[in-house]
């Protein structure tokens, strides 16, 4: 009987191997093989979202202070540790460490192991924001800044190379989606909670501030001892799948193989493939025009609507939440379309013009009320958030093999944090209520990915033309050659 069941379950593995080998998928998907094994892979899926995502849930942990942070900086605070003039060096430390850390992680992730290189990375990044809270000058400041920026630069590609691994690249958009959601919802939620723990201020003897860091920081070192159980080191291993979820994974893993195998031993010549092709430059420069948008309306979003629009700080607390929370639901929906029709350029350039809009109706905020002016803010976060994660598993899924990928979204990954660098200098409070600096660069920005966006659209093309000529000659790629640019390879655009 059980011999029944394995030689029923290869003849699917079999068909679809054949079917969506080199990245040709859904030209037999009407097959009974096929439709039998959709439905198994439907089955598992949620079990996958589960368990492959709560890694990275507190990876955006502290975006929820961040805002709070610039909104309620006391006088306690600015006397303790004098960063009030030197805010903005503090800012930029953290960032030049963060940039540093994103290429050599993403490179060595996969050898170090993603089940060991997650929950130390996470314990050490906990550690240290438990330091802030006990931080007596602006040296300390700088030195925990500096830790700060290293460990979280190390943890998103980690993550991101991690749900690469687990996940078929037309399946990806919608899985670092949740990524990029868990940062809008600390946005919304993290403010108020921060809100709350200011008012600890005076419990044993430390201001409210301290203690904001103190348990964010507790939280995430019992989050850390949680990973080292939780993650596991791959499907073969992993406890939460049965032997047939394993049958199944292997498929999936072989029908992906031509983009994400490999040991996870890279070579430089990974790094030069990488660097030698234009579309890794086009998505980095993209990425740092979006993630400037990004970081500057999380992070300021609180301060436009004070200053801006001029409400109370605890009414611009609480008119940051559905703003968040609409930017975290048109990203889910996006990438669902994106993943299921495999569309990638497509929702980025429709989303991409509306937040421009918002932007412009910002600039113009002497002419409008005060209602459209807070309306534009939801036109800015129906942008940010999607454009923003939607470039990432654009180009994650259009790069092969396995080593050039990590050069590539390490590449991607390091360019990105330029624009949080250049986010922290472009608003100010002397600035208010109109920052015009700020609102007038982040409409260009966005103008800017918006035009790169359809190059790449363009360019995609033309590759794949030329594919196309090459396979219709006969042409194969040799057996340890394949790459994206080989004519079998299939672009996602």
């Amino acid at each position: 009987m059980e011999k029944n069941q394995e030689t029923a379950m290869e003849q699917p593995i079999d068909v679809l191997k054949q079917k969506a080998e080199l990245q040709e998928y859904a030209e037999n998907g009407d097959s009974a093989e096929a439709i039998e094994f959709a439905a198994k892979e439907a089955k598992l899926r949620p079990t996958l979202i589960v368990e492959s995502e709560y890694p990275g849930a507190l990876l955006w942990l502290n975006r929820a202070h961040e805002s709070t942070d610039l909104l309620r900086s006391t006088e306690a605070k600015n006397k303790a540790v004098s960063v009030s003039p030197r805010r903005k060096t503090a800012v930029s430390i953290f960032y030049c460490t963060y940039v540093v850390a994103e290429l050599p992680t993403s490179l060595y992730v996969k050898r170090l192991q993603f089940h060991r290189v997650i929950p130390i990375i996470t314990f050490c990044w906990g550690l240290v924001c438990m330091c802030m809270g006990f931080i007596q000058n602006f040296a300390g400041l700088c030195v925990c800044r500096i830790l700060l920026g290293w460990f979280e630069g190390c943890l998103f590609p980690s993550m991101t190379l991690f749900l690469a691994n687990w996940y078929r690249r037309e399946e990806l958009a919608q899985r670092i989606s949740y990524l990029f959601i868990a940062s809008a919802l600390s946005g919304a939620f993290g403010g108020l909670i921060a809100f709350g723990i200011l008012y600890m201020d005076g419990v044993a003897g430390y201001p409210g501030w301290r203690w904001l860091y103190i348990l964010e920081g507790l939280i995430t070192l019992v989050w850390a001892a949680m990973c080292v159980y939780l993650v596991p080191k791959n499907y073969q291993t992993a406890y939460f799948l049965n032997a047939e979820d394993k049958k199944i994974m292997a498929v999936r893993a072989e029908m992906s193989e031509s983009y994400s195998g490999g040991d996870g031993h890279y070579k430089m010549s990974d790094l030069k493939l990488a660097w030698k092709d234009t579309k890794t430059w086009l998505h980095g420069i993209s990425q740092i025009a979006v993630v400037t948008i990004l970081y500057g309306f999380g992070t300021f979003l609180p301060i436009i609507i004070k200053n801006g629009l001029h409400y109370s700080t605890k009414q611009a607390q609480y008119l940051v939440i559905p703003v968040n929370v609409w930017g975290a639901i048109v990203y889910a929906v996006g990438a669902v379309i994106s993943d299921k029709y495999n569309k990638r350029f497509m929702i980025m350039v429709v989303c991409a013009p509306i937040g421009i809009a918002g932007y412009a109706i910002l600039l113009r905020m002497d002419d409008v009320s005060v209602g459209v002016q807070y309306f534009a803010t939801y036109l800015i976060a129906t942008a940010c958030f999607l454009c923003t994660g939607g470039n990432i598993a654009w180009l994650s899924g259009n790069v092969a093999p396995d080593g050039k990928r990590a050069a590539s979204l390490g590449t991607q990954l390091t360019l990105t944090n330029l624009g949080g660098i250049i986010s922290g200098q472009i608003y100010a409070s002397t600035d208010a209520p109109h920052f015009v600096l700020g609102h007038s660069w982040s409409l260009g920005s966005l103008a800017f990915a918006f035009i790169i966006f359809n190059i790449l659209r363009v360019l995609y093309k033309r590759r794949e033309t030329k594919k196309a000529e090459l396979r219709a000659q006969g042409v194969v790629t040799p057996p340890g050659e394949f790459t994206d640019r080989s004519p079998e390879f299939k672009y996602q655009f």
